[in-house]
């Protein structure tokens, strides 16, 4: 009987033990995994605008990509663009309906030229475009747009997430009576596939009208870029008291 007794306090023991480590003999730790979430939105300050213009004929006289350029750079200066935030991005040429001539002219061949023009804002885009001539125009495409304190406000998100995550793991233990203790693990997950930074590629012709003309150019666009939405989601484990 007092045998049974000792085995029986000893199987107890050994249970008790068990209760109180992990399978590595670590004390168990109470602790609550939470993943918190923030986003903010901000308009783009750094707007890349591609601009392609091109050589045409008008009554069989080529119009030059001199003449457009010219067009060009004058509208850019008087909109007030810093002249470094407008370069050439690409040259192209092609020989125009003349292939099968072996002698080629000077308006047989007609040039194409690529530029990149850095804006803040889009509200002169209309009034730049419009001083130049219309048949001369290519095309017109937003490249790239970001803002340039984008690091700085995704540092910012990021914080907001994490304290998300803290606020929602102390009304969560405060619903059973319970308090958050000190943070004991923190994981960021990737969030910068960053549809917020891609381009819209859209092909835009402009031309100018006749009313527009007699107003003394087209007016400034008043109407706000679409606004970059950063996002951050941070997954945190936090103690128990």
């Amino acid at each position: 009987m007092k045998r049974l007794t000792v085995l029986l306090m000893g199987l107890i023991m050994t249970a008790t033990s068990f209760a109180q480590t992990t399978p590595d003999n670590k004390p168990l730790v109470k602790k609550i995994e939470v993943t918190g979430t923030a986003e903010m939105e901000i308009t783009p300050d750094e707007i890349t605008l591609n601009i392609t213009l091109r050589e045409y004929l008008r009554n069989k006289n080529k119009v030059t990509i001199t003449t457009l350029e010219n067009q060009l750079q004058k509208a850019v200066q008087e909109a007030g663009i810093p002249k470094e935030n407008f370069t050439i991005e690409n040259v192209f040429g092609y020989n125009y309906d003349q292939w099968w001539r072996k002698k080629k002219t000077n308006e047989d061949f007609l040039t194409r030229k690529q530029y990149r023009l850095k804006l803040n804002r889009l509200d002169k885009v209309n009034a730049i475009l419009a001083a130049v001539d219309d048949e001369g125009i290519e095309s017109v495409n937003i490249a790239s747009f970001t803002h340039s304190k984008m690091e700085e406000y995704r540092k910012q998100v990021k914080m907001n997430a994490l304290k998300a995550a803290k606020t929602k793991a102390e009304y969560l233990l405060g619903a059973i009576d319970e308090k958050i203790g000190g943070v004991l693990e923190v994981q960021e997950f990737n969030t910068d596939h960053y549809s917020d930074v891609r381009p819209e590629m859209a092909n835009v012709r402009m031309y100018k009208s006749a009313a527009a003309d007699m107003a003394g150019g087209v007016p400034d666009s008043n109407i706000d870029f679409k606004t970059i939405k950063i996002r951050a989601e941070i997954r945190a484990v936090f103690g128990i008291k």
